[in-house]
């Protein structure tokens, strides 16, 4: 109340929504492994991952979930392009701290208007076996004129791995035969970013 709802961290905000823990799990914990399964949850799998966990039933997931919803809502911002890589930073930069690889799509329209963002595949720790048709199923079937994609490096370091450059490649490839462009690879480190495009690194 004295600070305001900035002042708390994530897994505070969710502890202000679940309100109580368990007798086997404290609330600050439950919080924790509940913010774990959101970064991996895309909207139409979030309260059936959220119920898997001991201590969140049915309401409270669909309460967690009413939030991420609301939110979604009220922070809509369909008039903003992507122009270059700063502009997609703001949507995508939350994963750059996660403990875990999270490899994100980002889907764009014809103007380069946001249409959604996607957390592909989590922690498999190698690019390399990730699959074109892994990224462009949903972008295809949201029409989809553009994409971008973007993982994190756990170890703070965004240079890109041999992996990375490969994978990259394989998704241009994948995106002349498509039809669907690839704007964009940015790998996210904890304080700074490297963009495939920004390096001319997408031919």
């Amino acid at each position: 109340m004295l600070n305001g709802l900035s002042f708390p961290s994530d897994e505070e905000l969710i502890m202000l929504l679940l309100g109580s823990g368990t007798k086997e799990r404290p609330v600050d914990k439950l919080s924790k492994e509940v913010l774990s399964v959101l970064m991996k949850s895309n909207k139409e799998d979030m309260v059936q991952n959220l119920t898997k966990i001991s201590g969140i039933g049915q309401n409270r997931a669909l309460a967690v979930a009413a939030a991420m919803e609301l939110g979604r809502r009220l922070n809509r911002t369909p008039q903003v392009t992507m122009c270059e890589p700063g502009d997609i930073l703001p949507y995508i930069q939350g994963y750059s701290m996660q403990p875990q690889e999270h490899f994100l799509c980002v889907s764009l329209n014809g103007a380069r208007e946001v249409i959604g963002i996607r957390v592909v595949c989590v922690g498999s720790g190698n690019m390399a076996i990730l699959r074109p048709s892994d990224v462009f199923a949903e972008a295809m079937k949201e029409h989809a004129s553009a994409i971008v994609v973007s993982h994190n490096h756990p170890s703070g370091n965004p240079t890109p791995s041999d992996a990375d450059i490969k994978t990259t490649h394989e998704l241009i490839e994948a995106s002349h035969l498509l039809g669907i462009a690839l704007l964009d690879h940015i790998i996210l480190g904890k304080n700074s970013y490297f963009s495939f495009l920004e390096h001319d690194m997408l031919l």
